[in-house]
């Protein structure tokens, strides 16, 4: 399946709102995110099934690495944050 970023739910939209978070406090770009971190913190299932499922992610256990799309659709979220604040 061709990776589809298009009407991705909200809980989708989480693990990407996650990946933007950690870019924009880096400064750089994320080719992956933690999955669970051993703590009880943990990134939302649904979310992370549909990311994998549109061919925008691949999951482990612990974690959720993009795909080539899926890294371009953070780098397009990090930008649409940008935008809303003005820059």
């Amino acid at each position: 399946m061709a990776a589809d970023p298009n009407a991705l739910s909200d809980r989708a939209l989480s693990i990407f709102a996650f990946a933007a978070y950690h870019h924009l406090i880096s400064g750089q770009p994320i080719a992956s995110v933690v999955r669970r971190d051993g703590s009880g913190h943990h990134a939302d299932p649904e979310g992370a099934a549909e990311v994998e499922t549109r061919g925008l992610a691949t999951l482990s256990d612990d974690e959720i690495t993009f795909t080539e799309p899926g890294v371009a659709f953070v780098e397009k979220t990090v930008a649409a944050i940008r935008q809303a604040s003005g820059r």
